[in-house]
């Protein structure tokens, strides 16, 4: 059974505003809370769709092989740095340019397969083994997953209706949080922390 730093570690990463937390955070705001829950399907099939081949088969090959997994680090870490980036220049746009469009299940699944959480989640955090030796992990991560995505669709469906809190403003947070989480990554990756 997970462990609480399992838990601790896994909220941490859900809770963390990056990619799939913005787009559903926008989708709420723009249409409301009830109308946006199936984008909640979208991201749990795509942690589920890198995590669990990561957790049953990939950790295995990256025992033993330090420099592989600090790369994979860093390239994370490069991506991560990307998207904060676009998410700033995103918040740049004057507005109502792009805030129009609908965010669909399509693309919070895609974006959460390249959410560079979910490799760290299922090569770091999450058991290894046989897909029922971390059945249990993989439950409690699923329910973890559907808690932390309501929160912040809850946030976006607030946002809709409080204009203090702007599109532009949630993404530039998201952006500097992106940023943050990537000099994490990379210390992490070179032992500097």
């Amino acid at each position: 059974m997970p462990d609480s730093f399992f838990l601790f570690a896994i909220l941490a990463l859900l809770l963390t505003p990056g990619p799939t937390n913005t787009l559903l955070t926008v989708g709420a705001a723009a249409r409301g809370f009830r109308k946006s829950v199936p984008l909640l399907l979208g991201e749990l099939s795509g942690y589920l769709t890198v995590v669990i081949p990561l957790a049953t088969i990939a950790a295995a090959l990256l025992d033993g092989r330090p420099i592989l997994a600090t790369g994979l680090r860093i390239v994370a870490a490069c991506w991560v740095l990307f998207l904060a980036a676009r998410l700033w220049l995103v918040s740049s746009k004057p507005a109502g340019e792009g805030d129009a469009k609908a965010v669909t299940v399509g693309q919070v699944f895609l974006t959460t397969m390249l959410n560079p959480k979910a490799p760290i989640i299922g090569l770091v955090i999450m058991p290894h083994g046989t897909l029922t030796e971390i059945a249990p992990a993989l439950g409690l991560f699923s329910l973890l997953v559907a808690g932390a995505g309501t929160s912040f669709l809850v946030l976006g469906s607030l946002v809709g209706k409080a204009p203090v809190l702007s599109p532009r403003l949630i993404y530039r947070v998201a952006a500097a949080f992106l940023v943050v989480f990537s000099l994490g990554l990379v210390s992490s990756a070179t032992g500097l922390i």
